[in-house]
């Protein structure tokens, strides 16, 4: 035994020095349990619901997809699907090349708007735009998106309430200092005065996968990448059509905006894009987008 424990001052004081081992052990366990807690936080906020996940999220995710073997799933396209010749008329190479470099510089001119006019958009109009982004490729042919269409100023005034809330927290404690430094500039923050002053919302959901009219389960394929293909096609629609819009991903807000619009569970939020007219002082950040040699490779 160690001289020190045998000591007399050990004697007298040991009841201190079990005390204090005790603090010590607690204050690290308490400290031990925070940080794991914040940390499974940190993955489950962080992201499109839960591009990050815990092990525990993982773990149920193989659970999921191990049942979904035993499941009764029908090919997305019937075997006997029939094909048809292509409809194509070649273009003379200069019309070729003269509507190329228009199209460049018509969709160079889009530009991200945070500042909208309530006037009001024919419907018509958006129903189109929305066309367009459903005629985007797709995995097997899944069309693996829904298109949630909002134009009630009491279900905005609802969906602006659930996004302002947590992005009150997002800015104050998920996103991090170096983040919200780089936002800055764009003189953003979590107030979101769009959300009910553009005319109409278009909230993108992903389809994990549906089911057929006789219930089996139809899988959709790469359905991240073709919603985001469709995404793509539904801005170039937007700025056809002499509107404008802005992208946003509401953090941590999917699962309470897909119950207030009533979606399934296979069905998660990509993208909300608010659609209309800019505001008459509307201003954007002067930016300008790297030129063709810093985004294009070539062999």
């Amino acid at each position: 035994m160690p001289e020190f424990l045998q000591s007399r001052f050990f004697d007298l004081y040991w009841h201190y020095f079990v005390a204090g081992l005790a603090v010590y052990i607690g204050a690290r366990l308490t400290y031990f349990f925070f940080n794991s807690k914040d940390k499974k936080e940190e993955y489950k906020n962080f992201g499109n619901e839960a591009d990050f996940k815990t092990p525990d999220q993982i773990a149920e995710s193989k659970c999921v997809e191990d049942e979904s073997e035993d499941e009764e799933i029908m090919p997305a396209l019937p075997a006997n699907l029939k094909h048809v010749p292509l409809v194509f008329e070649k273009l003379p190479v200069h019309e070729t090349i003269e509507r190329s470099e228009e199209f460049y510089k018509f969709m160079n001119m889009r530009r991200t708007v945070r500042r909208f006019s309530d006037e009001s958009v024919p419907a018509e109009v958006i129903y189109n735009i929305i066309k367009t982004a459903g005629t985007a490729p797709s995995g097997a042919h899944t069309e693996p998106w829904t298109y949630v269409l909002v134009k009630s100023l009491e279900i905005k005034q609802q969906i602006r309430q659930i996004i302002e809330d947590e992005e009150e927290i997002n800015y104050k404690k998920r996103m991090g200092k170096v983040w919200t430094t780089d936002l800055k500039a764009l003189r953003t923050n979590w107030i979101k005065e769009y959300l009910t002053e553009a005319p109409y919302l278009i909230l993108v959901f992903k389809q994990t996968y549906s089911f057929r009219d006789d219930g089996k389960k139809k899988l959709h394929y790469y359905n991240e990448q073709s919603v985001s293909l469709a995404a793509g096609m539904l801005l170039t629609a937007i700025h056809y059509a002499g509107l404008v819009s802005l992208t946003s991903t509401p953090l941590n807000c999917g699962p309470a905006l897909r119950s207030l619009l009533g979606r399934p569970i296979s069905e998660k939020l990509s993208l909300l894009l608010p659609v209309g007219y800019p505001a008459k002082d509307c201003v954007v950040p002067d930016l300008q987008r790297k030129p063709l040699e810093e985004i294009l490779v070539e062999f």
